[in-house]
């Protein structure tokens, strides 16, 4: 729309959703997920999940320290939203203090977490940072509240868990969503660093989507 010289531009925030919303509903409409939120699926699918996450997230917060000094993608990294504690810490409840033995990281996940660190500009980094961090804040509750009403307390949620992220300024999930996107429609973005967020963006969820199907055969489930 235009305004007499100016060019009113929709948030960039809200164009990155639309753009990877197709990508983002294939991966959570997985099998594994419905499966895991309905529950079919036990304890052990949430450990198999969480030893995955395991090797993303140190692939992405290793990534977070290279990138903290820059000044595009330096405001994203967020020091409250490291996960990698507490993955550990439901890997040692979900599967005991040797857990280390018998988490692998399957193909897919190892070729994620390649594509994570050789993520070669801001652009790059932050749509990987992006899909996962706000998807943890926002539909990684769904599976956390699913855990909880099936299996109360034996469930090792502290993935899930961002109070310490909430403790600050941020006091709650719709805050942080807040903050993030307009630090999306702040950064100094040219035309092509949109266009590698939303393609990095659409290639983070895909490969989401296939590390649920890769878990969804191991466990020996059907396709759908």
């Amino acid at each position: 729309m235009m305004t007499g010289n100016t060019v009113d531009l929709e948030p960039f925030s809200t164009v990155l959703r639309r753009a990877t919303a197709e990508h983002h509903d294939r991966a959570e409409s997985a099998p594994f997920v419905g499966k895991l939120l309905d529950g079919r699926l036990g304890l052990e699918a949430l450990a198999a999940l969480a030893g995955q996450n395991l090797f993303v997230y140190t692939a992405l917060e290793t990534a977070a320290e290279r990138w903290r000094a820059d000044p595009v993608a330096g405001p994203f990294v967020i020091e409250d939203l490291d996960r990698l504690p507490a993955l550990r810490a439901d890997l040692e409840h979900l599967i005991g203090p040797d857990w280390a033995a018998s988490v692998q990281a399957r193909p897919t996940t190892m070729a994620y977490a390649e594509r994570i660190s050789g993520a070669d500009s801001a652009a790059r980094f932050v749509a990987h940072h992006y899909t996962r961090y706000l998807g943890d804040v926002s539909g990684g509750q769904v599976i956390a509240s699913a855990m909880r009403r099936q299996h109360g307390d034996r469930a090792g949620l502290a993935f899930y868990d961002f109070g310490g992220l909430y403790a600050g300024p941020l006091r709650n999930p719709a805050e942080f969503r807040r903050h993030y996107r307009a630090l999306l429609d702040a950064a100094p973005w040219t035309a092509t660093d949109r266009a590698a967020v939303i393609d990095e963006s659409a290639r983070a969820f895909g490969y989401n989507r296939m590390i649920f199907d890769e878990l969804a055969d191991d466990l020996g489930l059907d396709a759908a």
